[in-house]
């Protein structure tokens, strides 16, 4: 499919991909509002086959990734190389989509009002590498900044990165895996 018409909900999924580096299926549907997996998942195979999306199989366990290719970089007008995407990484990478996701249809928060890690690094430049949240979504004029953990870090840096959201954001919550596997929350407010 060479001549491909981009629909908005083409646009809006490109967009979503690049914002979150790799996404499942399921990801798609939920960012842009499929009634059901079988239609998105036919709408990801020709935005596959028109050279739009990639498909890669990242880790075992999980389906298909879907990432943007060096076409949709230069739409979007995007860094022309591929975004890193670390194997260790993989299982955060789908909670904190799994979190948006919730997020937005419990609490009717629209996709403009969230800003990805990637994005908020992005504004930091190449210099600048600090810590970012895993999400920051704005409701009501506030900035919340959202944390998921699922490896344990040392006191100091986690006691760096709450003080550090504290002095930039209203609230931030954590979500934090236990030994249970669970994922149990906290917040603080400034």
């Amino acid at each position: 499919m060479k001549n491909l018409r981009l629909t908005d909900r083409d646009w809006l999924i490109l967009k979503e991909v690049g914002r979150w580096r790799a996404v499942l299926g399921r990801h798609i549907k939920a960012l842009a509002g499929f009634e059901g997996i079988r239609a998105c998942d036919r709408r990801i195979k020709i935005l596959i086959d028109s050279g739009y999306l990639k498909r890669q199989k990242i880790l075992y366990g999980y389906q298909y990734f879907c990432t943007l290719s060096y076409k949709s970089r230069l739409l979007l007008n995007l860094n022309k190389r591929d975004d890193k995407i670390r194997v260790e990484q993989i299982r955060h990478d789908v909670y904190v989509l799994d979190t948006v996701i919730q997020l937005l249809h419990k609490n009717q928060i629209a996709l403009d009002n969230i800003q990805t890690e990637k994005e908020l690094h992005q504004q930091d430049g190449f210099s600048n590498r600090n810590h970012r949240p895993d999400f920051v979504f704005e409701q009501s004029g506030e900035k919340i900044a959202f944390e998921i953990e699922l490896s344990l870090k040392s006191r100091e840096r986690l006691e760096r990165n709450i003080k550090d959201n504290f002095n930039k954001y209203k609230m931030q919550l954590w979500f934090i895996e236990r030994k249970n596997k669970k994922l149990e929350s906290m917040s603080f407010q400034s």
